[in-house]
């Protein structure tokens, strides 16, 4: 007679999981009944570090394998998250191809992908992220799996803002069948610590779970007057009422004082080969040495700049708080029909008032989104999901960075140097909101009747936006190879936005806009073999620009521009996946042709054209793992114009000392508009080449390495500067004392290269500023799981 297999697993230890089964079978012989049990062993070498077996959740659908996706995606899972030491957005590009970004002031709350902002995305909505990426630091205290996806959001996510790519995090997920815990202690150079606990157990066995994460990171800096101080508290209740349904339910509750970093200014290519700064501050007509428009610098000499003095302040102020609620709710109807719903919600206060009079106070942003998708399996090969998707925004925030004037500073000199304290001609131009604390109105008066506005604009807001959306997505299999995807949604957007701080006796500056969007997508998969997938994407998105928190504001006319509306985004790309079922190797290859549009500084679109390759490759197998990826991408102004604080940095000197600089004598900031061209788009390395790797030297010791090396690319629009080509290599080595518990060393930038990158995505500042990052440094982590 047969007997049933019986699946036996194995504890797992080092993350290196070993699997056996043992097949039991019995015979009956002549003799009478013997049974006999043979036992056969396999050893499952995968450690969790490959994105070949990952399932992706939210953008296309649900549970879909890497291969069967249509786009380039790169799942990073928190094995991998923890293996390449990730810890903000900008160091997914140790993993994920052509998302190379600029420092973010230091504080960087967007994602870049393929050369430029993507969308932040949480369970499958749009976060709240910052004013063209510079906003609140990312906390990955509730996260568990990071999706980076390259082009537009899909049809079901919706209109948004940003178009280069978006990253999809997803939130942890409370356990509903045991207890586990880890607790995670960290120390770094320049006084960095950091402590984690996480918790999750059943409430009600297999029907009602929760867990809580928290999270404290008190940060010295490398750079002066720097540091990060941070809270993250999130709790997580899962309820599976039956076997067709689940509710997770997620909150967390961030606050955080951070440093807005501008890095260097004066970037000349003496600064970027050989660390020297030009030494002077810059005077403005009337004499004064206020940094101001138009200064102009004589140069008093050349120093060698230590890389750690950059554009920070000890008395600027800069805190936000900010709390998230998301709630995920599945059920199957029927064995034909699903339903899904998510609701999301989050608040933001943020405050930073700078010494360089730069002022944004967001003072309540509100972001309530509600989305419910309905899928329905005509039969085994038809499949449609239908979305009805409305999300509100309310944003009121102050605004003030009309002027700044980073060029005429001399870091080198006293701190007085870099504070601009308003005069009475430039508070006269502006509203004093709280003492000594002076922004923008949110509209244009001309109160001396002199037929021109008497103020200066910037973000300031009271707006209000209603976004409604209907989406539909048919995915058919039209034979055991052949699968197409075809999506369509229209957004309908309602938007209000006034003056808050209307000048006394003017009527408050108001303006409404309604608008509709479209977006379309069409995709195909062909399965070659077993181990090969083609597939080709095409999709079609308009989107908008917005201003601080996801807000709107008004122009200089006192209305909403209809530009706001008007962005339109195109992608093709073709690729080949290779996910053979009997080999531990993964690697896919894509090439792209992105038409979109880069919101500008002064609330115009700019279009921008890129076409390009990128590859990624994956080999996981115990005692290895290896990772690489490679990307090359052309990105060219599509026969488009576009601006910079100032033109080069030249225009800030007078040619006193041509043996240091040849000025020009123009003064800067000098805001100059280059005329449309099909220029290469400055900020952005041509090519760039990651890898990865970790060996297990045995079951308790592991050494690990990871490197990123880019190509030369031009620093401001002019490419009077250059980023010359560089490379960081980091190393780390784990010890495991108990299977529970684990020492890691993480040594970052082994070789101390003395690398930069541009500080402000779009390059705005290209010709302004530069950012130097961090040199050779360490940080221990002890993680204990319980």
């Amino acid at each position: 007679m047969k007997h049933a297999y019986l699946a036996l697993s194995l504890a797992t230890i080092l993350n290196t999981p070993l699997n056996a089964f043992a097949a039991e079978e019995s015979k009956t012989t002549k003799d009478g009944a013997i049974e006999r049990i043979e036992v056969a062993g396999q050893v499952i070498k995968s450690q969790g570090l490959s994105v070949k077996n990952a399932t992706v959740d939210g953008p296309f659908g649900d549970n879909l394998a890497l291969q069967d996706i249509a786009r380039s995606v790169t799942p990073i899972s928190s094995e991998l998250i923890e293996q390449l030491n990730i810890t903000t957005l900008q160091d997914v590009l140790a993993v994920s191809p052509n998302t190379y970004s600029a420092s973010g002031f230091g504080a960087p709350s967007l994602p870049t992908i393929r050369g430029q902002l993507g969308e932040l995305f949480q369970d499958g909505t749009r976060r709240q992220a910052g004013n063209n990426g510079f906003g609140v630091p990312l906390s990955f205290n509730s996260i568990e799996q990071i999706d980076v996806v390259k082009g537009a959001p899909p049809v079901l996510f919706g209109s948004s803002q940003r178009n280069g790519g978006f990253v999809n995090l997803h939130s942890k997920k409370a356990s509903t069948d045991e207890s586990k815990g880890k607790a995670t202690v960290s120390a770094g150079r320049w006084d960095q610590y950091s402590v984690l606990v996480d918790y999750s157990a059943p409430i009600v066995k297999d029907k009602v779970g929760f867990r809580v994460s928290a999270e404290h990171i008190d940060n010295g800096s490398y750079y002066d007057f720097s540091g990060t101080k941070s809270d993250s508290l999130f709790a997580s209740l899962r309820v599976l009422p039956d076997d067709k349904s689940s509710w997770d339910i997620n909150f967390e509750l961030y606050q955080v004082e951070f440093t807005d970093n501008a890095g260097i200014n004066r970037p000349t290519q003496a600064l970027i080969d050989n660390g020297l700064y030009i030494t002077g501050q810059g005077v403005q007509a009337n004499g004064s040495t206020v940094p101001a428009a138009g200064s102009i610098i004589s140069p008093t000499g050349q120093v060698k700049i230590d890389r750690s003095t950059v554009l920070t302040d000890p008395d600027n102020q800069n805190e936000a708080t900010t709390y998230l609620l998301h709630s995920i709710y599945k059920r199957e109807l029927s064995n034909n029909a699903s339903i899904k719903n998510i609701t999301y919600f989050q608040h933001l206060q943020r405050e930073e008032i700078a010494q360089n009079s730069f002022v944004e106070i967001i003072d309540g942003a509100d972001t309530a989104q509600n989305r419910t998708e309905l899928t329905y399996l005509w039969n085994s090969d038809q499949q449609t999901i239908f979305a009805f998707d409305v999300r509100y925004n309310r944003v009121l925030g102050y605004s003030q960075f009309t002027t700044e004037a980073d060029l005429p500073i001399d870091l080198t000199g006293p701190l007085s140097n870099r504070r601009i304290p308003l005069t009475d001609v430039q508070q006269a131009r502006l509203i004093e909101i709280s003492p000594g604390v002076f922004v923008s109105p949110g509209g244009q008066y001309d109160i001396n009747n002199d037929g021109s506005g008497d103020f200066n604009l910037s973000d300031t807001t009271d707006s209000r936006s209603w976004q409604t959306g209907f989406a539909i997505q048919q995915d058919s299999d039209w034979t055991d190879k052949f699968h197409t995807s075809v999506g369509y949604r229209i957004d309908f957007y309602d938007v209000d936005a006034h003056d808050p701080i209307a000048p006394e006796g003017e009527i408050a500056a108001r303006d409404s806009i309604n608008d509709k969007l479209h977006s379309g997508q069409i995709s195909f998969n062909y399965r070659l073999n077993g181990d090969y997938t083609t597939y080709g994407a095409a999709s079609y998105n308009e989107a908008t620009s917005n201003s601080m928190a996801g807000g709107t504001s008004l122009g200089g006319d006192n209305t909403i521009s209809a530009q706001n509306f008007s962005t339109e985004n195109t992608l093709v790309e073709f690729g080949l996946k290779y996910a053979p079922t009997d080999s531990d190797w993964y690697a896919d290859g894509a090439v792209f042709s992105q038409r979109r549009s880069l919101r500008n500084r002064d609330g115009s679109n700019t279009g921008i054209r890129t076409t390009g390759f990128e590859s990624q490759v994956f080999y996981d197998a115990y005692p290895y793992w290896l990772s690489a990826g490679y990307s090359y991408i052309d990105a060219r102004y599509d026969n488009s114009a576009s601006s910079q604080d100032s033109a080069q940095v030249a225009d800030a000197f007078d040619n006193s000392r041509p043996d240091i600089i040849e000025g020009t004598s123009v003064g800067a900031p000098s805001f100059t508009a280059f005329a449309p061209s099909n220029t290469r788009v400055q900020g952005i390395p041509e090519q760039s080449f990651s890898f990865n790797g970790n060996y297990s030297i045995n079951s308790k010791w592991q050494t690990g390495f990871s490197g990123l090396y880019t190509k030369s690319y031009p620093l401001d629009f002019l490419a009077t500067v250059k980023i010359r080509d560089q490379y960081t290599l980091n190393v780390n080595t784990s010890y495991a004392f108990t299977p529970s518990t684990k020492l890691r060393l993480d040594v970052n930038n082994v070789t101390n290269q003395k690398n930069w990158r541009p500080v402000f995505e779009g390059g705005y500042f290209g010709a302004t500023l530069a950012f130097p990052e961090l040199p050779i440094n360490a940080k221990l982590t002890l993680t204990h799981n319980f």
